[in-house]
């Protein structure tokens, strides 16, 4: 089982993918498309649940999604299909950062992908290319609540505190018009979900070869998550805009 088929089934309970309720997800859409009409692009969209909900509930709206999977994407049209949308949703199957588009967007979004760019910094530059002018970008990123352990760090990568977070988004040029820090209850029902999910597959396919990998995989995961990081690690969602265009 590779990590994207293990992606997939930790994820069914949570398609998101990232530490927010549907609240916060609802919110942080108003904020970064408060018109309703917006042309939006999320790089590394997965199954493109963010865009999804916008489009769900704007009917003016148009988005693209980029992504390199084409079994997430796969995902992305079928359910695009089912609600109703799939005419204002473009999907393209390649590297974000090799993403070029001939007219820009209202909104860029990049929730829980920045690795793919090399961390929030260059996510932003990509995301900067991408941008009409008054236009904003939605970036969810981690960072370090308390000091962390070496294991942590090692575990999942270098991250600053989230005022030095707020800093460097700053000195890059960026305003933050809002923000929402993902809770305590947002974190551990993204960790429970996801472990959680795995862990009932392996338990409801117990003939499948796969079936006692997933279910190690899921202790492993959990285990890590409260002996390592659960005390630690927060995430921030923000949506920014350009201090001067």
């Amino acid at each position: 089982m590779n990590r994207e088929q293990i992606s997939r089934i930790a994820h069914a309970d949570h398609p998101i993918k990232s530490p927010l309720d549907d609240d916060s997800v609802s919110r942080l859409l108003e904020r970064g498309a408060p018109r309703g009409d917006e042309r939006v692009l999320d790089l590394g969209c997965g199954t493109a649940e963010w865009l999804l909900r916008a489009l769900a509930t704007r009917p003016r709206l148009h988005a693209e999604g980029v992504d390199i999977s084409e079994d997430a994407l796969a995902q992305a049209r079928a359910e695009a299909e089912r609600l109703g949308v799939r005419e204002r949703l473009v999907l393209h199957q390649r590297a974000a950062e090799d993403f070029v588009s001939p007219q820009p967007f209202d909104l860029v979004v990049s929730v829980g992908a920045t690795h793919a760019f090399g961390g929030l910094l260059p996510t932003l530059a990509a995301a900067r290319k991408h941008l009409a002018p008054g236009g904003r970008v939605l970036i969810g990123e981690g960072f370090w609540d308390r000091t962390p352990s070496p294991e942590a760090v090692e575990m999942l990568g270098e991250f600053t505190d989230l005022a030095t977070t707020v800093d460097r988004v700053e000195a890059d040029g960026w305003t933050p018009v809002t923000g929402h820090v993902s809770t305590r209850r947002e974190l551990d029902d993204y960790e429970w979900a996801c472990w959680g999910s795995l862990a009932s597959w392996a338990l409801d396919h117990p003939a499948h070869p796969d079936s006692a990998q997933a279910l190690e995989t899921a202790a492993l995961r959990r285990s890590e998550w409260l002996r390592v990081y659960r005390d630690t690690w927060g995430f921030v969602s923000l949506v920014l805009r350009r201090t001067s265009d």
